[in-house]
C-alpha cells in the first residue's frame, strides 16, 4: 500500500471510486458536481491510498493558515475497508501536519470515536441552496 497526494493523472480513478458509490457521492461525481469538485481538489492537499493499480481510498483535506487542518472527505473502497487504510490516510495528513491539529468533517461519528478521536464541537448549516 503507497500514500501519494492527488495530482491530474489521478482524476479517473477517484471519479471511479466516487461513482461505485452511486448517489451517496452523486453531489461530487455528477454532471453538476464534477467540475465543481475538480476546483475543490486543485485548493485541497488530498492523499490517495493505492494498493498497486487499484485506488484503495482517498482523504481531502484543507489547511487554514496554521489554525488547523480540516479533513472533509474520507473514503476507502467497500472492498478494501476494515484493512486500516482510512487511519492510514489520517495519519499521513497528521504526519504532514505536524505543527498543526487536524480535524474531521463528519456524519459518520461512529468510525472516527472507534479510531479513538476526540469529538471537538459541531458543525451546523447556515444556509442552504
Amino acid at each position: 500500500m503507497i500514500i501519494k497526494r492527488y495530482s491530474a493523472t489521478d482524476e479517473m480513478p477517484l471519479f471511479g471510486l466516487l461513482r461505485e458509490q452511486g448517489d451517496e457521492w452523486s453531489d461530487y461525481h455528477g454532471e453538476k458536481g464534477h467540475s465543481k469538485y475538480l476546483r475543490a481538489l486543485e485548493s485541497s492537499v488530498t492523499y490517495l491510498a493505492y494498493d498497486g493499480s487499484i485506488l484503495c481510498g482517498y482523504a481531502r483535506c484543507r489547511e487554514d493558515d496554521g489554525f488547523g487542518v480540516y479533513v472533509y472527505d474520507l473514503l476507502v473502497r467497500k472492498t478494501q475497508r476494515g484493512k486500516k487504510i482510512g487511519k492510514m490516510l489520517m495519519e499521513e495528513a497528521c504526519k504532514d501536519f505536524s505543527d498543526q491539529p487536524v480535524y474531521v468533517m463528519s456524519d459518520v461519528d461512529t468510525y472516527y470515536e472507534k479510531l479513538g478521536y476526540k469529538r471537538e464541537g459541531s458543525i451546523f448549516e447556515v444556509k442552504y441552496i
